[in-house]
């Protein structure tokens, strides 16, 4: 091949690959005939209420972390929340991590997580798969019994007296079982797995397999979304709860979860900031009340934030597309 048909060949690939990009751009910013080009005050709207919501967002979370990290003579100056750095320690965090209510509060949340976000995870697969196959002896009758309960409950003193009556009080199982199911998670993944391609259902059945197998290898592997974020719902859900802990073990503080950790702290400290009395244990140092409070608020976020990145791709295929198609 010669020098001039290298070049020419390159050329025309080159040519090929310029109007490949061209051609995506235009796609992009192809608009519906219908569809107006923006305007430069709707462009500077769309801008502005964007700016507006992220701010509303981030600004708040600003402050919380500046506070927890400032000194009780910057809180001080700042006359409560600081917004702009001024005297900024660790102190705070030091005092907080080494006290051990903290420590074991924030072990006590995590098991329960862990723990509380795998019961309910089995229970509601297993029940929305169940649920989502036409031919289940009584899935109508089961399916009305659950719908019934999102409208209508036996009330706080019934489940009290239940969780009790069955030795419940001031038992680990009492901060997860009461809330262990939802019915409208089960109802999103049932409205899923009604939309698994029945040839795949089909072709496991021919080759051998039972339901158990069909649901670990065919429904669960497409269905990665919406398991996500239904896992993802429940986790938050058993990370940021305190109420059964005031109903079921509200004295023994070793069993207490950070949440709870945090409202008992909140509601009892009300000096004024640069206090000696930390609010912790038996604590006594100089730290600002206000500074631990939000410390321990950033203490609770960090782990949502460390485990929502990898989920939030899943939020819009997940719930978004199981509501739309069940």
């Amino acid at each position: 091949m010669t020098n001039a048909n290298a070049l020419t060949i390159g050329s025309r690939r080159e040519k090929r690959r310029r109007a490949a990009v061209a051609a995506r751009r235009r796609a992009r910013s192809a608009r519906p005939p219908w569809e107006e080009p923006p305007t430069a005050a709707g462009r500077a709207a769309k801008g502005l209420t964007l700016g507006g919501t992220l701010a509303v967002i981030l600004v708040p979370l600003w402050i919380i972390v500046l506070t927890s990290f400032s000194t009780p003579g910057a809180i001080n100056r700042a006359g409560g929340l600081v917004i702009w750095p001024d005297g900024l320690t660790t102190d705070t965090y030091r005092e907080m991590l080494s006290d051990p209510t903290v420590v074991t509060a924030l072990m006590v949340s995590l098991g329960i997580t862990v723990v509380g976000t795998a019961v309910s995870m089995a229970v509601s697969v297993l029940c929305a798969y169940g649920l989502s196959r036409p031919r289940s002896l009584g899935h109508r009758f089961v399916l009305l019994l659950l719908i019934i309960t999102m409208f209508v409950s036996g009330g706080l003193i019934p489940s009290f007296l239940v969780v009790t009556g069955l030795g419940g009080y001031d038992q680990w199982w009492a901060l997860i079982l009461p809330s262990a199911v939802s019915v409208f998670n089960i109802l999103v993944l049932r409205a899923f797995y009604q939309e698994t391609s029945s040839e795949l259902i089909d072709a496991a059945r021919m080759d051998g397999a039972g339901d158990w197998r069909i649901l670990w290898s065919v429904v669960l592997p497409t269905s990665r979304a919406v398991t996500a974020v239904t896992a993802l719902f429940y986790a938050v859900g058993y990370w940021n709860s305190f109420f059964n802990v005031m109903l079921y073990m509200p004295t023994d503080s070793q069993k207490w979860p950070l949440q709870y950790v945090l409202l008992t702290y909140v509601n009892r400290a009300n000096g004024l900031p640069g206090s000696v009395n930390s609010g912790f244990g038996n604590t006594q140092v100089q730290t600002a009340p206000l500074s631990l409070q939000m410390a321990v608020v950033v203490l609770t976020l960090v782990p949502l934030v460390i485990v929502y990145p990898f989920v939030q791709k899943h939020l819009r295929t997940g719930v978004l597309t199981g509501a739309i198609k069940g």
